[in-house]
């Protein structure tokens, strides 16, 4: 039986659910305004194309491979210790991520029930720090029995959430054609001065919430192999991928544009901005406040199963086959059900200090949003430096390995690829650590947040470190225990 039977134009829609999503739309337009049009088929062309190519050479040359990153390190590096790290950064990078989670799940409940966003701009971050809290250990708790029912219920709601935003773009760009004398809340969007941004540094330190809504192409890798033939039908559903992206990159940031000034911006934007447009769009076809309640119930259901799924699977990643030479025996150790419950433990630590870290230096929830949002798109494309090194490594190993699909033929200028595509990342999460604040507004928010972005990475990372050591200090007294019997 050939089981080669996905076309290019299926690939091409598995990775777009996967990829895409109608907050990469409202989290940029936040930071950059309608400008950030020309800022998507930007990173489209210079890293989203290269990035979702190179993944699918990865997955081609190592099809066999369970491991995703971490075996694609290890087989290219021939490095045990480099394939752990990779492994632990694909595990971590979601800690801050998985902290966000009960925010979202907040924000979005309160505007299925009360039909506004007063939750954001009223409730105090203590307040949102430990219903945040709690949320999270409740789901915690629940991930350690299995939550398999939920985890398909998410699957429905996330396809569901997709299909909202795209029917967002659809409603938002028919709109002026049904009524000609619609006004736009940002003026002269018909001149192309109004999309080209201005590249100073304070652009730049916006990067990184592009490369965090365009990554995560990895997920696509076990399916190159699954194509009828991954040399010419991959880079074609990946092509058609990017056209895809950038077509809903485009026009959803042209919609948001349309319903919001992009010259101010409001305030609450990155936190309520997709329900506002809901909302807006509702009453502007006259069906009220249906469109944001179907939304805000969907996404709130996404959110739970998100949070859910995040907890569990990355974990298991990571200790499901863990080298005892790294990890520890008490991070190994399973419940007589087989349950992680000192990961889970670590995580549910991690993650508690995160949620409650911002009543130290946020003064209200609005920047709660925009700091987490944006600590995110500095921790999770750090995982994607991972891919970029085993790319370039293939490349240099390119004699070793075989495979079906090749970004190019030629393996010097691979390495360039897989280089480029590094220093992009590495430049865009360096550089999005600087507070998107005013900072005469609030110099002790500003320096809050910068010495959190910095040192949450690093913290992260070090902690990496410091179990390989731990390990070998419980491998050592393995191996001692014995002879001290033996003595006595």
């Amino acid at each position: 039986m050939n089981n080669k039977q996905l076309r290019w134009f299926t690939v091409a829609l598995i990775a777009f659910n996967m990829v895409w999503g109608m907050g990469n739309v409202v989290n940029n337009y936040a930071q950059q305004g309608v400008s950030v049009v020309t800022s998507w088929l930007l990173i489209l062309a210079i890293y989203f194309i290269p990035y979702a190519l190179i993944v699918g050479q990865l997955g081609s040359a190592f099809k066999d491979s369970k491991g995703g990153v971490s075996s694609w390190v290890e087989n290219t590096t021939s490095n045990k210790r480099l394939a752990y790290y990779a492994a632990w950064t694909y595990w971590v990078v979601h800690i801050p991520y998985l902290a966000q989670k009960p925010q979202a799940i907040l924000i979005a409940g309160g505007w299925a029930v009360q039909g506004n966003g007063n939750i954001v701009n009223t409730m105090s971050v203590q307040m949102v720090a430990v219903i945040s809290l709690i949320i999270f250990l409740a789901f915690l708790y629940l991930s350690t029995k299995g939550l398999s029912t939920l985890k398909v219920i998410g699957g429905l709601a996330g396809t569901a959430m997709f299909v909202m935003s795209i029917l967002f773009i659809l409603l938002a760009v028919t709109a002026p054609f049904i009524n000609p004398t619609m006004e736009f809340a940002t003026p002269h969007m018909n001149q192309v001065k109004t999309y080209i941004p201005t590249f100073d540094f304070s652009y730049f330190t916006t990067v990184s919430m592009l490369v965090f809504a365009v990554g995560g192409a990895e997920k696509i890798s076990p399916y190159v192999n699954s194509t009828r033939n991954p040399a010419k039908e991959f880079p074609k559903g990946m092509i058609f991928l990017a056209a895809m992206v950038g077509i809903c990159a485009v026009l959803g940031s042209v919609a948001m544009g349309m319903l919001f000034a992009s010259d101010n911006i409001p305030k609450d934007l990155m936190a309520n901005g997709a329900y506002s447009a809901f909302q807006i769009l509702g009453n502007y076809y006259g069906i009220g406040n249906s469109l944001m309640i179907i939304y805000a119930l969907t996404n709130m259901i996404g959110q739970i199963s998100a949070l859910a799924f995040s907890i569990d699977a990355p974990l298991k990643i990571l200790l499901a086959d863990a080298d005892p030479e790294f990890v520890p025996n008490w991070l190994r150790k399973r419940s007589h059900k087989g349950t992680l419950v000192n990961g889970y433990l670590l995580t549910g630590i991690l993650v508690g200090i995160i949620i409650l870290l911002p009543i130290f230096g946020i003064k209200d929830m609005n920047e709660l949003v925009k700091w987490l949002t944006n600590l995110n798109s500095v921790v999770m494309p750090m995982r994607y430096l991972w891919v970029f090194l085993a790319y370039m490594m293939l490349n240099k190993a390119y004699k070793k390995f075989n495979s079906e699909y090749k970004f190019v033929k030629n393996p010097k200028i691979g390495f360039i690829f897989g280089a480029w595509c590094f220093a992009f990342t590495a430049f865009a999460c360096i550089l999005g650590m600087v507070p998107k604040v005013d900072y005469t507004a609030d110099p002790k928010a500003w320096w809050f947040q910068l010495f959190t972005n910095i040192i949450t990475p690093i913290v992260l990372i070090l902690l990496g470190m410091i179990l390989p050591a731990i390990a070998r200090r419980d491998r050592n007294k393995e191996i001692t225990e014995p002879e001290t019997v033996v003595q006595s």
